[in-house]
């Protein structure tokens, strides 16, 4: 009976540990849009996918859903305020807390997705203010003002970063010349390094972290730079140049297999760079101009890319080796995707969630649906778990069940 009664002891203890190690964050568990599902449905119903539930009076923002296993976080600004929300996977709100003033200005609303690691939530507001709060109730646990503790300034757009966590590292881009970019106690908020990187603003950049045998990298853009940094104590490695018309680069740098793909809209394109084995050092590629997607991100496929570019509107598949551009399509209006189960989840900014299929040379169409509720500009980037998908438009959050019956 002893034994019986310490096996579900450390059962519990297990499960309890691994409930807490688990992470909600942009753009799904890698950070590149691949969200690892299986049973999905490869034909949507002429109308779409069967809508389970919807919430209205998130206010405005177009921050995504981070999507635990028992539980739904996002984030809205409601009369100038921000707001963390957390519901329940029936649409049920669990609770909803006030963070501080939100941006107002050009294109108001969150900006970021909330981070969840840990038993923890962290939010960055478009003003700078990074808080954490425990994620089963909301109690506050830590805030600081990054711009004005760090000396950063805010930028036109406002302050987007979505969070990246390395274990015992919290990292934002503060912009500024000295702390240009840190790295945080995610427990306390303390300073653990911050690096002067090239002393430029950021750029609506959310870094991607790369794991080497021997140490990790953050790489992230700031104004007209990509840069690379030891996440273990915040030396800068290397810069690449990479300007555009208005200092925005919004998507997510990726890295496979020794390469870094960086890309950014108005007309910059994208880079590839080589990365040397010890990390020390990058050696450019190729660039391509026809995909230049402002901030719906890509994802990698079987060697391909995939994306929208900004000004023609149109959907690319770029060889991943060359840059060579092996199609291109206008399927739907630019915006953001993911991929899933075979298939791609397109969100147009005309309002439409596209299913298709990546062909050797096409785009086949398997499913569209204009998206029925919510307010202002569809630039929340779309979420898969656990066979939904989590479509944030403005005011609303609408969840559709894509599993296959």
């Amino acid at each position: 009976m002893k034994k019986l009664l310490n096996l579900i002891i450390l059962v519990c203890l297990v499960h309890a540990n691994l409930i807490s190690q688990e992470i909600a964050q942009w753009r799904g568990p890698g950070r590149d849009g691949i969200y690892n599902e299986t049973g999905l449905l490869k034909v949507w119903p002429e109308n779409g996918p069967t809508l389970l539930w919807h919430f209205e009076g998130l206010g405005e923002g177009h921050a995504s859903a981070s999507v635990t296993n028992d539980r739904i976080y996002t984030a809205g600004t409601l009369q100038g305020i921000g707001y963390l929300f957390c519901f329940d996977l029936a649409g049920k709100p669990v609770w909803k807390i006030p963070y501080g003033e939100e941006w107002t200005e050009n294109w108001p609303g969150v900006r970021s997705t909330p981070l969840v690691y840990n038993g923890k939530i962290y939010q960055l507001s478009g003003m700078g203010k990074l808080l954490c709060r425990r994620s089963d109730n909301g109690d506050f646990v830590w805030s600081v003002d990054v711009l004005k503790d760090y000396q950063g300034p805010n930028i036109k757009w406002g302050v987007t970063e979505n969070l990246l966590i390395d274990g015992n590292k919290l990292f934002c881009t503060v912009g500024g010349t000295d702390a240009n970019v840190i790295a945080l106690d995610p427990e306390t908020g303390k300073l653990i390094w911050k690096c002067s990187g090239k002393g430029e603003q950021s750029a609506y950049c959310s870094p991607a972290l790369i794991k080497l045998p021997d140490r990790h990298i953050l790489v992230t853009q700031t104004a007209n730079s990509i840069l690379g940094i030891d996440a273990e104590n915040g030396k800068l490695l290397w810069s690449v140049d990479q300007p555009n018309k208005w200092s925005v680069h919004a998507n997510t740098p990726l890295y496979h297999d020794g390469y870094i793909y960086c890309v950014s809209g108005y007309g910059k394109g994208g880079v590839m760079l080589k990365l040397a084995d010890d990390g020390n050092s990058v050696q450019e590629v190729w660039r391509n101009t026809n995909l230049d997607n402002r901030m719906g991100g890509f994802v990698l496929v079987n060697g391909k890319i995939f994306g929208s570019d900004d000004a023609g509107k149109a959907w690319y598949c770029l060889d991943w080796k060359t840059g060579t551009p092996m199609y291109s399509e206008k399927i739907t209006g630019r915006g953001n995707i993911i991929f899933s189960d075979g298939l791609l989840y397109l969100y147009g900014d005309n309002g439409e969630v596209v299913l298709a299929e990546p062909l050797p040379d096409s785009f086949k169409k398997a499913g569209v649906f204009k998206v029925p509720f919510g307010t202002d500009q569809h630039w929340a980037h779309l979420v898969i778990k656990n066979g939904r998908l989590y479509v944030r438009h403005g005011n609303s959050l609408m969840v559709y069940d894509i599993r296959k019956k």
